[in-house]
């Protein structure tokens, strides 16, 4: 059972970390752009030449922090944390260091056969099959995503001749238990892909009163009688992928100046 509270949390965010020759009195730039591929991420830093200002840290391995410089906009850039609790930690400590709108994506599994590979989707609304987004809002099946920047970002996919999805997402905390049955239940409900962060950070952003904008590239296929790999390992359609940041640099170079 998960216990619901609207209280304060005894544990404070203390933002990023920092190495010896870096700010620690830095604000970051306060539209963050968050992607879970280490691929994309690391051709990303090398094509801008980004600059590392300070780290996140958990137990047992380190992610880098970098400022990004886009169209003349500074934008905070980092490598997602997979998984709905590393990643709300990753919200609570950027946040607290200045940033104030996030833009999060990756890939999801698709649940209908007619979304094809590396297409875009936007989710509007995730089924809660996880934990973390419990304790930040109030229990319920579903919670609505994406309150803000869809009209921005549409215009950004058309202007760049984009075809997308726009549907329910299934938000689960176990990759390794994404059965037929549950498929198929999900699906009926409505669910045209499945993830595994979408519902929480649309709970945590609505906790810590954030605005932000996710949205996924549509990698395995989950909809059949065998499991599809499609392009869900990192170097798949890489080319494609490497094409979908630019939504995000787009979109957060639009956001920034309102």
């Amino acid at each position: 059972m998960i216990r619901y509270s609207t209280e304060e949390g005894l544990i404070k965010p203390h933002g990023i970390k920092f190495r010896q020759n870096q700010d620690p009195n830095i604000i970051l730039p306060e539209v963050a752009i968050g992607v879970f591929s280490r691929h994309l991420f690391e051709d990303t830093v090398k094509e801008f030449n980004c600059q590392e200002v300070g780290y996140l840290s958990c137990a047992n391995f380190e992610r880098n922090v970098y400022i990004l410089k886009y169209n003349n906009t500074e934008i905070t850039f980092f490598m997602a944390g997979v998984g709905s609790p590393l990643l709300a930690g990753d919200i609570e400590e950027l946040s607290s260091q200045g940033v104030k709108k996030f833009i999060i994506f990756g890939n999801c599994g698709v649940l209908d056969n007619n979304i094809p590979d590396c297409s875009i989707i936007i989710p509007t609304k995730s089924f809660r099959d996880e934990g973390t987004s419990y304790h930040y809002v109030e229990p319920s099946d579903t919670i609505d995503m994406n309150p803000k920047y869809q009209e921005e970002f549409i215009h950004i996919l058309n202007e760049k001749g984009y075809d997308y999805t726009k549907g329910y997402t299934w938000t689960t905390d176990a990759f390794y238990r994404e059965t037929k049955e549950k498929v198929k239940y999900f699906k009926e409900r409505g669910a045209i892909c499945v993830e595994m962060e979408g519902a929480t950070i649309t709970a945590v952003c609505q906790r810590l009163a954030l605005d932000y904008f996710t949205f996924y590239y549509a990698g395995d296929k989950l909809d059949g009688e065998e499991w599809d790999e499609r392009s869900l390992s990192g170097l798949v359609n890489f080319e494609k992928k490497r094409q979908v940041k630019t939504l995000a640099l787009e979109l957060a170079h639009k956001i920034s100046n309102n």
